[in-house]
Order: structure tokens, then C-alpha cells, then sequence
């Protein structure tokens, strides 16, 4: 028991680094900055960690970010309800074909969708934003693009992973 925890601990603690390093990496899509690092993150901790150490990894990084001057208050509740919806989703689907394109899924509606309007309230109570100047689905469109763009990267390397055998043995490996 405690091995295996000490090995999620440090492999959450890797993803945590890549989110925080990953967060300066963004290109322009649309009038958008998709910044897909942190997504790719929470598909990766959903299918090797877990919903609970998959929020965990979403926090620890929105604050890290917050605290460096990388990011915004708009990190937390994105990659926070993305994690926690892509791990339920995968927990729930694992050993099925469809495991993969639910925890997708899950995590494009988690982040950009309910992400994208939780973001609202923090914008117009913590971040000065006038409540009247943006309307409360303004949010869902650059989420969207970013968590898409994760979304599908970490689709490839998993699909990749799976394909070689490679996931499954990682997998038992954490849980050994």
C-alpha cells in the first residue's frame, strides 16, 4: 500500500511539473490562446492516477501557475472540473472499448463547457471583470479550443500506448 502511494505521489508530482513548465506553451487558435499541456495533464492522471489525485494534480498546478505569475484565477475551475469529470469518466468506463473517447469527451464538456461558465462568476468577483461587459458563456469558446487541443494530443499518446501493450503494464505497475 504505501509503495503504491509513494509511486502515485511522485508521479503526481511529475504531472504537477509538466502542467506548471507546460503552461508557458500556447499557440493562437481562433483569437484564442490554447494552451493544451494542462488538459493532456488531466486525461493523463484520469487513465494513471485517478479522479481524486487527478483534481489533486489540477490544483496543486492552477495554484503553482498562480503563484509564479503564469496563470490566472481562470485555471482552477477549468482544469479542476475537467480532471475530476475525465477521472470519474474513465473510472467508470475502464476495461471498456470506450474508455478513451468518454474520458475525451469528459474532459472537453468538464473543462470547456462547465469550466468555461464557473469561470464567469470568479472573472466578475475576484478579477475586476464588469459583469454587464461580458456575458456569462464568454468563457466556453477559449476553453473549448484549449481543452480540445489536449484533448486530442493525449488521445494520441494513450491510443499510442495502448497499442504497444504499454498502458496496461504501466497501469499495473502503479497499482502493484
Amino acid at each position: 500500500m504505501k509503495k503504491t502511494n509513494t509511486r502515485k505521489l511522485a508521479l503526481a508530482a511529475v504531472f504537477t511539473a509538466v502542467a506548471v513548465v507546460g503552461s508557458l506553451l500556447s499557440f493562437p487558435v481562433f483569437g484564442s490562446r490554447c494552451a493544451p499541456v494542462q488538459h493532456i495533464v488531466n486525461i493523463l492522471c484520469a487513465v494513471f492516477l485517478g479522479p481524486a489525485w487527478g483534481v489533486g494534480v489540477a490544483f496543486a498546478a492552477s495554484l503553482l501557475r498562480n503563484l509564479l505569475g503564469l496563470g490566472s484565477l481562470m485555471a482552477f475551475p477549468g482544469s479542476m472540473i475537467g480532471a475530476l469529470l475525465c477521472g470519474l469518466a474513465y473510472k467508470a468506463m475502464k476495461g471498456k472499448s470506450a474508455a478513451l473517447p468518454v474520458t475525451l469527451l469528459a474532459e472537453i464538456f468538464g473543462t470547456g463547457v462547465l469550466g468555461g461558465l464557473c469561470a464567469y462568476p470568479i472573472a466578475t468577483l475576484f478579477m475586476n471583470v464588469d459583469a454587464a461587459a461580458v456575458a456569462f458563456y464568454a468563457y466556453i469558446i477559449p476553453f473549448l479550443i484549449s481543452t480540445t487541443g489536449g484533448s486530442i494530443i493525449a488521445g494520441l499518446v494513450i491510443a499510442a500506448l495502448q497499442s504497444g501493450g504499454t498502458l496496461s503494464k504501466m497501469q499495473a505497475r502503479l497499482d502493484a
